[in-house]
């Protein structure tokens, strides 16, 4: 089956599994996607993550993060999608929730939040939302 907007996907599988009260799921592999849970890792959204090997693509499993049985990621938003494009310069970097959430911008310097993104001075496209 042909995913039109794979982070879209990832997305979705992570916030399908978060409210279903899972430990894992996974989701197929790319660069973008790994770089997407490393930031959420780095940030504390959840707990771990690791590349299998199966297969042509590979798979990325992913360890959700629960407090007090609830899940950690209270909210997740896809921003910029294959239709409308959303990109934001480094003055202009949305701030989610007043910063008690993170954006995920898509830079020339690689995948970062929108923290990184103004600290470094650059814009990119904003992916994510994340609370």
């Amino acid at each position: 089956m042909q995913i039109t907007d794979p982070i879209a996907d990832m997305l979705t599988r992570i916030r399908n599994a978060g409210s279903a009260g899972h430990e894992t799921c996974t989701v197929p592999a790319s660069k973008l996607k790994a770089a997407v849970g490393q930031i959420l890792v780095d940030e504390g959204y959840i707990e771990s993550m690791e590349v299998l090997d199966e297969g042509v693509q590979g798979q990325l499993k992913i360890t959700l993060k629960y407090h007090d049985h609830k899940n950690v990621i209270q909210g997740i938003k896809r921003i910029s999608r294959p239709g409308l494009r959303v990109y934001a310069d480094a003055q202009n970097m949305p701030k989610v929730l007043n910063g008690l959430g993170i954006a995920i911008v898509s830079t020339s310097k690689g995948v970062m939040t929108d923290r990184s993104a103004r600290k470094q001075n650059v814009g990119g496209e904003v992916l994510a939302y994340i609370w």
